[in-house]
């Protein structure tokens, strides 16, 4: 394929692991929606809070479509979630008298509760997602190296990085959206049954990889956690960005937990940094014989915006479990982060960054 492996650097120092596997089990991996609203109790749509285990997501809606006899498109979810994993999620359908909800339930997929609300539940009416994960059979440090994790993070936070199933197996969706990008590949070299999903997410697929480079490179140059001249903020409460003119004031308002430092996912309306950042950036592009201007072959599936460098999860617990040398923890991430970028902190192992909710 066309680009090697990115090693991607850990932010917490590499003295301090605790190894272990992670995913022995559905059960080693809880994720709890965190929704942006919670339903009315009156409208057209019938919100059914439901939990399923060792599960695929698209599985899942292919089951409730046909088992209520409505379309696919009917149904509405906020996010998708692991297969490998007990998740708990609200998905919404068509209001119908006649529906029988007993019918859902499998040995693997159980409705706990329901409601009604006004609109069809839609991709990203999610806050987050509550986290419990168990590492297994970690290392003979874990004990002691776990406090000092869990205060660092807790702390400084961890990269925000995109996990490796944004890329495809074997990074044959990065290369894809790299050679539509340089104009070596148009949509119609994808099937048309695969077209619209594909073109969306090689797209994604670089822009992804290109954001874990610029952020890479600030942590190994220790730049990651510091302010420079033209940086890109994002205000915390609202989103909004602008450029940096005042550092100290920049430095101060990120301590405080203010505003945070963005890096790019390119495209036309992204708002650019200015100064060294900017160099740094148009360098990335240029590494890959690419140009703003690529971006502009599809507007709009890439349009560009910025992205936290560094993600801040919420209330980080972790217990070590002696009886059965394993390690318990426990975070909330909003939406759009990934779960195993915050695992592979603490197993200091690269391959735990494929999963997320």
């Amino acid at each position: 394929m066309e680009q090697p492996e990115l090693e991607l650097p850990y932010y917490s120092p590499t003295s301090l692991r605790v190894g272990g596997a992670f995913k022995q089990s559905p059960e080693d991996f809880e994720v709890e929606e965190i929704p942006a609203y919670l339903p009315s109790g009156e409208g057209e749509h019938r919100y059914l809070w439901i939990e399923k285990t060792n599960v695929a997501a698209e599985q899942l809606v292919r089951h409730i479509a046909q088992t209520l006899g409505i379309r696919r498109d009917d149904v509405g979810v906020a996010g998708l979630k692991d297969r490998q994993a007990v998740t708990r999620q609200w998905i919404s359908v068509p209001f119908a008298e006649e529906q029988d909800l007993e019918q859902l339930s499998t040995p693997n997929i159980r409705v706990l509760s329901e409601s009604r609300h006004r609109n069809k539940l839609k991709t990203g009416h999610l806050k987050g997602n509550k986290f419990t994960l168990w590492l297994r059979d970690v290392s003979p440090d874990a004990e002691s190296h776990l406090p000092q994790l869990v205060d660092f993070i807790n702390a400084n936070g961890v990269p925000n990085y995109f996990g490796d199933q944004r890329f495809g197996r074997d990074g044959e969706t990065l290369e894809l959206g790299m050679n539509l990008l340089k104009g070596t590949a148009t949509p119609k070299s994808i099937p048309f049954s695969r077209r619209k999903f594909l073109l969306r997410l090689a797209l994604s697929a670089v822009q992804s990889q290109l954001f874990n480079e610029l952020l890479a490179e600030r942590i190994r140059t220790q730049s990651v956690s510091d302010v420079v001249e033209g940086d890109v903020m994002e205000v915390a409460a609202s989103g909004g960005l602008f450029l940096v003119d005042d550092v100290e004031e920049a430095r101060q308002r990120v301590a405080s937990g203010e505003i945070l430092t963005t890096g790019p996912l390119f495209g036309a309306k992204m708002k650019f940094p200015s100064g060294v950042t900017r160099e740094r950036e148009l360098a990335v592009l240029e590494a890959h014989g690419l140009s703003l201007e690529d971006f502009n072959r599809f507007p709009k599936l890439t349009r560009g915006a910025r992205r936290s460098l560094l993600i801040r999860p919420h209330e980080v617990v972790g217990e070590y479990v002696a009886a059965e040398n394993s390690v318990r923890l426990s975070f909330d991430l909003p939406s759009g982060s990934y779960a195993t970028i915050v695992l592979r902190e603490f197993t200091k192992s690269p391959e735990q960054g494929s999963a997320s909710c």
